[in-house]
């Protein structure tokens, strides 16, 4: 989980600040003392952390924090601005051109996952009616043009290469003619890495730059190189000079002192995030709400807005109606789970929602959560259609709760538990209804008194 280690330590120091009616300027400088350890530990640069302890610690030394009644929920709220500042303020979008083709550039190392972020990337604007074309510029590393190719076919997006025997420049020129000719109205070049940054490459990537004048040169860092990645940052930007910075293997990372250096240490904004090993786990950067996750104080507008995304309305509105009525079957219980597996990984959600601590979470298998689930999916599916429309089918007869078991891979144990876990949501469901009609009676009732 992203920033777990920072996340946990600044829960417990700023509880620390909440057990005190009062704050003393001992308290305050003993708390930054805790803060500061704990962005050092998260490998944020010495100098970030330095600045920033002196301006969080001088706003909160002041007499409208130190005399508030609530002096604790001040020194949150100056962290969690200060944070905010430190990553960018507010979100950085792609400089789009209003006609013609916008030229994305994906720079950056070899190793630090440039050309499954090209596929990524190219599948978000999709979904934003763009239509992206892919093109294979990394002639060196084995297989690395293979590779882009299996990305766009496995999201649909069509791969431009001229093989590994031609120019990334000539490439790219030959690229954008295509784009033009078929209609791309972006064009997202995947680039050549080295292990190291030396002179051969940053001459190519000057070279490139120049024949195709991109609206966007992203550098592709990989978070879990902590200072080495800001190091990085730095010399792409001051060679190429940059607009924005991807993240890649956030979600790998428990420290996080990428996202929280390189926007002070190159002034060039994080723009996306990558999250998690599927193309579509790749999120916009959200400073504010990033800042949010770190305090423990979730992210609930990111889960809404993938929940938006993933949850088809008129389905779940027609599954919760016919949950209302009694009328739920296993049918609509397995387009359910289908609807929450949208919204990714149990631990990803968790991650979002506020209040859950990461110390609370340990020792917690949420995968065991996952694997009960994928458990009573299977055996939904080893039932006949008439058994998932009409539970009570199987209920009465062992053989075939027995062929449900062998085809599901579990015991008749299990499959009676589904059954009657089954049985007692709908007997919650029909004490809810009866609920419901008795609140209607009475505000019926009342709707005929004086008062």
């Amino acid at each position: 989980m992203a920033f777990e280690g920072l996340t946990s330590k600044l829960q417990d120091t700023l509880k620390k600040l909440k057990g005190k009616g009062k704050l003393t300027e001992k308290d305050i400088k003993e708390a930054m003392r805790e803060v500061k350890l704990a962005l050092l530990e998260a490998d944020v640069n010495y100098r970030i952390v330095k600045d920033f302890i002196k301006s969080v610690s001088e706003k909160c030394m002041g007499k409208e924090v130190l005399e508030s009644l609530t002096p604790a929920q001040q020194v949150i709220k100056i962290v969690n601005d200060e944070l905010i500042q430190l990553m960018g303020n507010e979100e950085s979008t792609i400089n789009f051109t209003q006609n013609g083709i916008t030229v994305i550039m994906l720079v950056g190392l070899q190793g630090a996952g440039k050309t499954t972020m090209a596929g990524k990337l190219a599948l978000q604007l999709r979904k934003n009616n763009k239509k992206p074309l892919l093109v294979a510029c990394d002639v060196y590393r084995p297989a690395a043009i293979k590779q882009l190719q299996v990305v766009g076919k496995q999201i649909e997006i069509p791969v431009f290469s001229l093989g590994d025997k031609v120019k990334p420049v000539d490439i790219t020129k030959a690229a954008i003619k295509h784009a033009k000719e078929e209609g791309h109205n972006v064009v997202i070049v995947d680039t050549a890495g080295r292990l190291h940054i030396d002179e051969e490459l940053m001459n190519e990537l000057k070279d490139v730059k120049e024949v195709a004048s991109p609206n966007e040169i992203l550098l592709v860092v990989d978070s879990m190189t902590g200072q080495d990645a800001v190091n990085v940052a730095e010399s792409f930007n001051s060679q190429l000079d940059i607009t924005g910075v991807v993240l890649t293997k956030l979600d790998g990372d428990t420290r996080g002192g990428a996202a929280l250096s390189i926007k002070a240490m190159t002034s060039k904004p994080i723009k996306y995030a990558g999250i998690g090993e599927k193309m579509s786990d790749l999120e916009v950067f959200h400073p504010d709400r990033m800042a949010s996750r770190i305090l423990g104080m979730g992210d609930v507008l990111t889960l809404i807005e993938k929940a938006q995304q993933a949850i088809d309305e008129k389905e779940a509105e027609k599954i919760s109606k016919r949950l209302i009525n009694q009328e739920f079957n296993f049918e609509d219980f397995l387009a359910a789970m289908q609807q929450m597996k949208k919204l990714g990984p149990l631990n990803k959600i968790i991650e979002m929602l506020p209040g859950v601590s990461s110390k609370e979470l340990k020792g917690v298998d949420l995968n065991q959560g996952e694997k009960e689930l994928k458990k009573i999916e299977s055996i939904i599916n080893s039932m006949t259609v008439k058994e998932r429309k009409n539970p009570s089918v199987l209920s009465g007869s062992p053989s075939r709760k027995k062929r449900v078991a062998n085809g599901s891979g579990t015991t008749i144990q299990q499959v009676n538990k589904v059954l009657k876990d089954y049985e007692n949501m709908k007997k919650m469901m029909k004490q809810m209804k009866g609920m419901q009609k008795s609140f209607s009676k009475k505000k019926g009732l009342f709707g005929k008194l004086p008062f």
